[in-house]
């Protein structure tokens, strides 16, 4: 506590202050007194008046899968209201893209999901703008992407809308900002240059924002695995597995999430690789990301399986071969058209992108089976190449684990893919490895004794050999957890038969559900199983709730705005 002296002479003299003056002192005050704890801190300099914008008000956009687009955009949107300029933050699953013709400043905060593709809820927004010829001559804009470099299509949707702004006329007044996972200081740079720009001033602002700088890297999971099951017949064609993995430190997850895991390349193609061009396998070389030695990087780190072809382009342009525009492994391309000596292999090695995690829907519950223990449900894909069989990376590579074995993993979470409140109404929709998230459902809603009713619609080859986690389904008919079952098994009958088929067939009892309040899910292979199901359940929309087909997916995206749809394909 100040003395009675020193509290009358700060009182005195703050009495004075301007605005500006009192904001600047707490600030300094603050800055001495160390306080920088977890909240976005102004710096100790003075705004300069002539700086100040003209501007009073932009829009500030964001898209988002997992929530951290939402997050980073209201903490930049604090920074700016905090410089007097109004901030309208809009959530894009919300905002109407006709009022884009109304904006003036319009920036955009946005991830990109899989195989760089916009998050889900950002989606009408995304086609809006690419389905219409909007005229944006007024519009001025920035976008800021976020992405995970280690995938191919890294901050692919944010280039994509930045790109299709400009063609539709609108104005770039910053440059496209490309941030990974770790994005703090891009994003405070970002905003940084936003509010230069608004000043109209070619001087930098006297205003450093700062923030926090702590990590958003994903928290890394260290298990060992303790059961690998093939869920498939003898009599199969295909390979299932249901793997379990165990943690000594506690798992935060909730049914919906996936599992993410980085495969390692095969041990035999890293020992050819290093074989052909004669590299020291101890050798350290500096990457972007890491240094390592050329073994590590190529068994743990580096993507050598199925090159993209602008990197086959740059491995053309090393070693000098005139490569057609195709996508082979690192291995194919070398025994092809090799390097002329290790020298050159090292610049080869300089342009593989990194290796992109994959992620499978977790198939336990934390409920029922524990937050030390998650299960991931796996199919393990083959191709022919040249006549020889080949295992998918990741799927191999989870499959021919043995118990006892070390993993590395994290949590992703999905926001848009969650259980609703355990009195309502679901509808799953999961052919093959689409079970997977819908068995932790049915878990969880067991453990937790849910009120609610539960119908699951599965298929998949043949009941005999690929009806995935049987005894456990037909034991939730038997106590109730599951109330309806439908099944289509493909191979069984003359005339092959789909889930969309016994969709359809249930049509009236299913659009009755969703009228009380059911949540439908879906999840499985995109292309065609999800784009055929959904066509099934807008035909039902239509028929049922006497709509036009404008009116049924109307119907259909108020569902999925409120959290009663969702989708999870592949």
């Amino acid at each position: 506590m100040l003395s009675e002296t020193k509290f009358n002479i700060l009182k005195q003299i703050s009495g004075e202050f301007s605005r500006d003056e009192t904001i600047w002192a707490s600030g300094y005050l603050a800055g001495l007194a160390g306080a920088t704890s977890g909240v976005i801190q102004h710096s100790l300099q003075q705004t300069n008046p002539e700086s100040e914008t003209s501007v009073k008000k932009i829009t500030l956009a964001y898209g988002t899968e997992t929530g951290n687009s939402k997050k980073l955009a209201t903490e930049l949107a604090g920074i700016i209201k905090k410089k007097g300029i109004q901030v309208k933050l809009a959530d894009l699953s919300q905002y109407k893209p006709k009022d884009l013709v109304k904006e003036e400043f319009f920036f955009v905060v946005i991830s990109t999901q899989g195989e760089g593709e916009p998050p889900i809820l950002a989606k009408k927004f995304y086609d809006y703008i690419h389905e219409n010829e909007l005229v944006l001559n007024q519009l001025k804009f920035g976008v800021l992407a976020l992405g995970d470099s280690s995938y191919p299509q890294f901050c692919k949707t944010g280039e994509e809308i930045d790109f299709r702004f400009e063609i539709l006329g609108a104005e770039r007044i910053i440059p496209l900002k490309r941030c990974d996972i770790d994005y703090e200081d891009e994003a405070r740079h970002w905003i940084e240059h936003i509010y230069e720009v608004l000043t109209k001033t070619s001087v930098k602002s006297q205003s450093t924002l700062s923030i926090p700088k702590k990590s958003t890297g994903r928290k890394k999971y260290q298990g060992q695995i303790s059961a690998v099951i093939n869920l498939n017949d003898i009599t199969s064609e295909k390979e299932t597995y249901h793997i379990e993995i165990e943690t000594e430190e506690p798992i935060m997850y909730s049914p919906g999430d996936a599992l993410g895991v980085l495969p390692y390349n095969p041990r035999s193609v890293v020992e050819e690789i290093i074989q052909l061009t004669g590299i020291n396998a101890e050798k350290q070389i500096e990457t972007t990301k890491i240094t390592a030695s050329v073994d590590e990087l190529l068994y743990k780190h580096l993507n050598i399986s199925y090159l993209l072809k602008t990197t086959v382009a740059q491995y053309a342009d090393i070693t000098g071969h005139q490569i057609p525009e195709v996508r082979l492994s690192l291995l194919d391309l070398l025994k092809i058209y090799p390097v002329k000596n290790a020298v050159q292999f090292e610049e080869v090695i300089n342009i593989l992108t990194y290796q992109a995690p994959r992620l499978y829907s977790i198939s336990s519950s934390p409920e029922a089976h524990g937050n030390t223990e998650i299960h991931i449900t796996v199919a393990k894909s083959e191709y022919l190449i040249d006549d020889k069989k080949q295992n998918g990376l990741c799927s191999g590579f989870l499959s021919e684990f043995n118990e006892g074995d070390a993993v590395e993993f994290y949590i992703q979470e999905a926001k848009h893919f969650k259980l609703p409140q355990s009195d309502k109404d679901i509808i799953m929709i999961g052919p093959g490895t689409g079970i997977a998230p819908f068995r932790s459902f049915l878990w969880e809603r067991d453990a937790v004794g849910g009120e609610g009713r539960n119908w699951l619609f599965f298929g998949d080859r043949n009941f005999i050999s690929d009806f995935l986690y049987q005894s456990e389904i037909l034991d939730f008919m038997k106590t109730g957890t599951l109330n309806n079952l439908d099944m289509a098994f493909s191979r069984d009958t003359a005339q092959k038969v789909y889930v969309q088929d016994k969709i359809r067939k249930k049509g009236n009892e299913i659009f009755n559900w969703l009228e009380a309040g059911a949540s439908l899910y879906v999840c499985g292979t995109k292309d065609p199983m999800s784009k055929d199901v959904e066509e099934t359940l807008l035909n039902i929309i239509q028929d049922q709730g006497k709509r036009n087909k404008d009116e049924a997916r109307i119907y259909l995206e108020e569902m999925e705005l409120n959290g009663r749809y969702a989708k999870d394909v592949y």
